[in-house]
C-alpha cells in the first residue's frame, strides 16, 4: 500500500532539489563561473555611512589661519578627524558602561510583574460554567548574598578592563599625534628642499654664465659650456622632481588631518628655526618615566590584572553560592474584589556538583590566560626598554649629524666660491666648478636631511617614553648650552 505521506514527502524533495542560489534585486547573486566577476545590481552597494569631514574639519575658530597653521593646531586638527582616536574613545566608552553593569551585582535586583487572567470553566457532570477574571500584581527581589569571591572578581575585571581601555585610548593619542608631527616634518623638510634646490638651479645658471662669457672671450671650449649646461639642465629636473615630492608630501600631512588633499592650507615652519640641541636627561631617566607612565604598557598590565581577575571568577564556579528571593504580590479576581496578599521568602544554598568537568577546565583556562597576559605585560615592558634605548642614541645621533652637516654646508660653501672665482680667473677647470657645486648642493640636502632626523627623532623619544602630549610638545629637556650646537 501507498504511504499517506509518500505525496508530500516527494514533494518536499522535488523543491528541494530545486533549490538554487538566490538572486539580489532579480539579479545573480555571484559570479556565473570563476574566471568572470560578478556584476552587482542596482542598489546592491551600500550607503556611505563615514562621516564626511570635507566640510567640518577645519574648526570655524582656524578657518582664518588655514594658511598658517602652527604645529599645536595641526595636532589638534588631526586627534579631532582621526578615526584611530574614535575608536579608541568609543571602546573606552563600552569598557565604562560594563564596569557598570558588572558593579550593579553588588546591589540586589528587583522586578515588578502584573498578571491578568480572564477564566472560564466548562459546565460538567451538572456543574454550571464559571467566568472570572483574576489580577495579580507582584514585586520580586532577588539577591547574591555570597560565592566565595566570584562577584568581586568579575567586578574587579572589569575594572582593570576600564583602566586598560582609558589607557590605550591615551596611547591612540599620542601615536596619531607622532603620525602627525612626522608629516609635519616631512612636508617642512621638502619644502626646505625646494628652497635648496632653487638656490642650486641659480648657482648652475651662474656657472653656465660663467662658462659662455669664458668661451666668448676665447679662453674656454664649447665642451665646458655644454657641461654647465648639462648640469644646469640636472638641477632643473632635480628641482621639478622635489616640487613634486613637496606636494605628495602636503597630501600626505593634509590626510593624517582628516582634511581634504585639495584643500588650500599652509603650515607655520618657524618651528624648525628652533635651535638644535642635545637632550638633558639621561637615557636612564627617560627609561624610568617611560616603565612608570607610558600608557600602552599601562593597558597591557591593566589587562594582566584583569586575567587574574578573572582566576577568582572561575574559582567561585566550584563553590557553593548563597541566594536569597522574596516576592510579595496581591491577587484582585471576580470572588476578591477588595483583593488579599501574598508572600514568599526563600534562602537558598546552591552547590555545585558535577559539570562534566567544565568548570575545572575554566579554572585551568583562567590560570594560564592570567600568566599569558604576564608575559605579554613583561614583553612589552622589555620592548619599551629598548625602544627608549635606541630612540635616545637615534636622538644622540641626528643631533651630532645637524652639527657635521652644518660644518659641511660651511666647507662646501666656500669650496664652490673658490672654484667658481679659480674658474672665472682662468685658472680652475669646469670640472672642478662643477664638483663642487655638486659637493654644494648634496651638502645642502643632507643639511635639510639631517634637521628633518633630529625632529622626528625627538618626536618619535617623546613618544617613546610616553610623554608626548595632546599639542605636539613633550617634557624632555633639551640642554641650555649654546655652546653644544654650532650657530645657525
Amino acid at each position: 500500500m501507498r504511504s499517506p505521506l509518500a505525496g508530500p514527502f516527494a514533494a518536499v524533495m522535488l523543491l528541494a532539489g530545486c533549490v538554487g542560489t538566490p538572486s539580489v534585486s532579480g539579479e545573480r547573486s555571484v559570479s556565473p563561473a570563476p574566471e568572470t566577476p560578478w556584476v552587482p545590481p542596482p542598489g546592491a552597494i551600500p550607503p556611505d555611512r563615514a562621516r564626511d569631514t570635507s566640510a567640518t574639519a577645519v574648526p570655524p575658530d582656524l578657518a582664518d589661519r588655514i594658511k598658517r597653521l602652527t604645529l599645536a593646531e595641526i595636532v589638534d586638527l588631526g586627534l579631532r578627524n582621526n578615526p584611530a582616536t574614535r575608536l579608541a574613545w568609543a571602546n573606552a566608552q563600552t569598557a565604562a558602561a560594563a564596569y557598570g553593569s558588572e558593579r550593579g551585582e553588588w546591589l540586589p535586583t528587583i522586578d515588578a510583574n502584573v498578571d491578568g487572567t480572564r477564566i472560564k470553566t466548562a459546565a460538567t457532570q451538572g456543574r454550571t460554567s464559571v467566568q472570572q477574571s483574576v489580577l495579580t500584581p507582584s514585586v520580586t527581589l532577588n539577591y547574591l548574598l555570597f560565592d566565595f569571591g566570584g562577584r568581586t572578581g568579575r567586578v574587579a575585571g572589569a575594572r582593570q578592563r576600564l583602566i586598560a581601555a582609558s589607557f590605550s585610548h591615551n596611547a591612540a593619542i599620542q601615536d596619531a599625534a607622532l603620525q602627525i608631527q612626522v608629516a609635519y616634518f616631512q612636508y617642512l623638510a621638502n619644502r626646505a628642499l625646494v628652497g635648496a634646490q632653487r638656490t642650486t638651479v641659480q648657482e648652475a645658471q651662474t656657472n653656465l654664465t660663467a662658462a659662455e662669457e669664458r668661451r666668448r672671450v676665447g679662453v674656454a671650449t664649447i665642451a665646458d659650456v655644454l657641461q654647465a649646461r648639462t648640469a644646469a639642465s640636472q638641477a632643473q629636473l632635480d628641482l621639478e622632481t622635489i616640487e613634486g615630492n613637496l606636494q605628495t608630501a602636503r597630501g600626505s600631512l593634509a590626510l593624517s588631518l582628516g582634511l581634504p588633499a585639495n584643500l588650500p592650507y599652509d603650515v607655520d615652519s618657524t618651528v624648525t628655526l628652533a635651535p638644535v640641541a642635545a637632550v638633558a636627561d639621561s637615557v636612564d631617566a627617560i627609561i624610568a618615566r617611560a616603565l612608570e607612565g607610558r600608557p600602552d604598557l599601562a593597558a597591557i598590565r591593566a589587562e594582566a590584572e584583569a586575567a587574574r581577575a578573572d582566576i577568582g571568577d572561575a574559582r567561585s564556579a566550584l563553590l557553593p553560592s548563597l541566594n536569597f528571593s522574596a516576592n510579595a504580590g496581591r491577587t484582585y479576581a471576580t470572588t476578591i474584589p477588595d483583593g488579599a496578599n501574598s508572600y514568599n521568602l526563600s534562602l537558598g544554598l546552591s552547590i555545585p556538583l558535577f559539570s562534566g568537568f567544565s568548570r575545572q577546565y575554566d579554572l585551568r583556562a583562567a590560570r594560564f590566560a592570567a600568566d599569558a597576559a604576564g608575559a605579554r605585560a613583561e614583553s612589552l615592558r622589555q620592548q619599551v626598554v629598548f625602544q627608549v634605548f635606541s630612540g635616545y642614541h637615534a636622538l644622540q645621533t641626528a643631533t651630532r649629524r645637524v652639527r657635521t652637516t652644518d660644518d659641511l654646508l660651511a666647507s662646501a660653501t666656500q669650496s664652490n666660491e673658490v672654484a667658481l672665482g679659480r674658474y672665472k680667473a682662468g685658472v680652475g677647470s669646469v670640472l672642478d666648478l662643477l664638483a663642487a657645486q655638486t659637493a654644494l648642493a648634496d651638502a645642502r640636502a643632507q643639511r635639510v636631511g639631517a634637521r628633518l632626523s633630529w625632529y622626528v627623532s625627538l618626536a618619535q623619544l617623546a613618544h617613546d617614553a610616553g610623554i608626548l602630549d595632546p599639542t605636539g610638545e613633550s617634557s624632555l629637556r633639551l640642554t641650555t648650552d649654546t655652546t653644544a650646537v654650532p650657530p645657525r
